[in-house]
């Protein structure tokens, strides 16, 4: 597979899982890939292949400075690497609110525009989720 497929990919696994966390949260068929964590396990696996594909082509990364880590993201297997670590990390967060929200109770209408955020914006979702976690709090 190119690059460019395996994109498309990780893509095409990702989304299908987003759309069951912001729609059907506790259908036990989501809550079984969220408890055992298979997209983000599955991305996990290709970003491994592509961080090695990466340094083999480009050799040690350099994160000490901002143009070191622009200069990586110049490399298709790195971008690339870099793209399913966000799929990944993105999806655990938005499994990570679900949890949570398994104790606190705050209603999925509400959830949902968190998990949306966290799919497109990663950080904002988190943080908007944090607020509410804290107002659900202040009041109990």
């Amino acid at each position: 597979m190119s690059p460019a497929d395996v994109f498309s990919f990780a893509n095409m696994t990702a989304m299908p899982m987003w759309i069951l966390m912001i729609l059907l949260p506790k259908w036990k068929v989501t809550r079984f890939l969220i408890d055992f964590k298979i997209i983000p396990l599955l991305l996990s696996i290709v970003y491994v292949i592509y961080i090695f594909q990466a340094i083999q082509i480009g050799g040690a990364m350099d994160f000490g400075s901002l143009a070191s880590v622009m200069q990586l993201f110049t490399e298709e297997h790195a971008v690339l690497a870099g793209w399913v670590h966000y799929l990944a990390f993105d999806l655990i967060v938005g499994m990570w609110i679900l949890n949570q929200n398994k104790t606190l109770g705050i209603h999925q209408l509400l959830i949902a525009p968190c998990l949306f955020a966290t799919f497109m914006f990663g950080p904002v979702g988190f943080l908007l989720f944090m607020i509410l976690k804290a107002i659900k709090q202040s009041k109990s």
